[in-house]
């Protein structure tokens, strides 16, 4: 009788074992799969702000107009404060010629027209974007160089140079960038001969003086 009644109990036991065990893997399985879902999703969380941190650029008021009537009141006014022998040493040329790149620059080039913002606020000058772009090419320095005086950040005074070449080859390159003439030879072998350098075409770099 015994062993008759335990064997009818077997099943029954064993059912509740594999019930209790099958509840268990079950409990422990979402345990670890809410875990590595909370894990995945607090990375994905702070790659996101780190992208946002990295994207985001602190606005810097630099006064434009600052910089422009500064720049103006310096050079190109009428009683600017430095001379045009200063002039042409700090922009490597005549402030006539300068006046000229800028005209044609403004007239026919876009990026060089002062405009309007949104607000009705005016955007950088002409003088400023040309005065930036010849200043780097003539003290081969950094872009953010003359950030202070001119007011113009960084990836602006690169804009400034590539449209400000972009511009001197579209308004100047079939005047100037060309082929000499003979026409242009003779001129300027009589302009060297003027000047004691018979027979010398363009600049010389005094190597060759005895």
């Amino acid at each position: 009788m015994a062993s008759s009644s335990n064997n009818g109990n077997d099943g029954s036991l064993d059912d509740i074992c594999d019930d209790s065990f099958d509840d268990i893997c079950d409990e422990r399985f979402d345990a670890i799969l809410d875990q590595r879902f909370d894990e995945v999703f607090n990375n994905y969380l702070a790659r996101q702000a780190s992208k946002k941190a990295k994207k985001k650029r602190a606005y810097i008021e630099r006064e434009r107009e600052v910089g422009h009537q500064c720049l103006w009141n310096d050079y190109f006014s009428e009683n600017a404060t430095y001379p045009s022998n200063i002039f042409r040493r700090r922009f490597r040329m005549h402030k006539h010629l300068f006046m000229r790149i800028v005209d044609q620059l403004t007239n026919e080039v876009p990026y060089f027209q002062q405009r309007r913002n949104a607000s009705g606020r005016l955007g950088l000058s002409g003088l400023q974007k040309c005065t930036a772009a010849i200043r780097m090419m003539a003290y081969g320095c950094a872009a953010d160089a003359f950030d202070e005086y001119l007011r113009l950040g960084e990836s602006t005074a690169i804009l400034c140079l590539e449209n400000f070449t972009a511009g001197i080859i579209h308004c100047f390159g079939d005047e100037y960038l060309r082929r000499p003439t003979r026409e242009d030879l003779q001129r300027l072998l009589d302009f060297g001969e003027s000047r004691g350098f018979p027979g010398m075409i363009g600049s010389i770099d005094c190597m060759h003086w005895e």
